[in-house]
């Protein structure tokens, strides 16, 4: 095949250009792959966002779907954000939805940190039902409940029960449903700390 002057010159351009990636690929200057974060957000008009680089409050940590890792990622990334185990969040998401993401209780609770729906909009999260957005208003809402009564057995009673009810009491409630969540998310803490925090 006969290339002409201006076919022969950006086929020498396109060959330049190769050789020069494939080097700066090998000497490291471009990874391979990248385990940067990707960030998204879905606006008003149902447009998706996506950046590496958030430049607002509304953007929340997303991986492709079907990703095995997406949960573990998920839940370390908001659990170094707000300052937590991650071993207590794999733990409250075991004991409120079971890692379930689309899960509604019979009191309306929704997603995977079963978030209600005044506290959903009390932390920003506009879909309960998208892992990313449940982790991280659950994670904020728990950080929140730490702050406020400085115990974990206190804040998870008022994660489960409503801060007021724990006000109300001066202590956990003596529900039985808050009492034995309390006990059951202590028992999963400690499961996952001793398996590494992992899934």
């Amino acid at each position: 095949m006969r290339l002409d002057s201006s076919g022969g010159k950006r086929y020498k351009t396109l060959m330049i250009l190769k050789s020069i990636l494939i080097s700066l690929l090998m000497i490291g200057i471009f990874p391979l792959y990248s385990d940067a974060a990707i960030y998204r957000y879905v606006d008003a008009q149902g447009r998706v966002h996506y950046t590496n680089v958030p430049t607002a409050g509304h953007y929340r940590l997303y991986r492709p779907e079907g990703e095995t890792f997406r949960l573990q990622t998920l839940i370390d990334h908001y659990a170094s954000r707000f300052q937590l185990d991650p071993a207590l969040l794999l733990a409250v998401i075991k004991v409120e939805s079971n890692f379930d993401p689309q899960v509604v209780s019979r009191k309306g609770a929704q997603g995977l940190m079963q978030l209600m729906p005044e506290t959903a909009r009390e932390v920003g999260v506009r879909n309960p039902f998208d892992p990313s957005e449940s982790i991280f208003g659950g994670a904020m809402y728990l950080r929140k409940m730490l702050d406020t009564f400085e115990h974990l057995d206190l804040a998870l009673a008022a994660y489960n029960a409503g801060p007021g009810t724990v006000r109300r009491f001066g202590g956990i409630p003596p529900y039985e449903e808050t009492i034995n969540y309390v006990k059951r998310v202590r028992y999963y803490m400690n499961h996952y700390q001793l398996n590494g925090n992992r899934l």
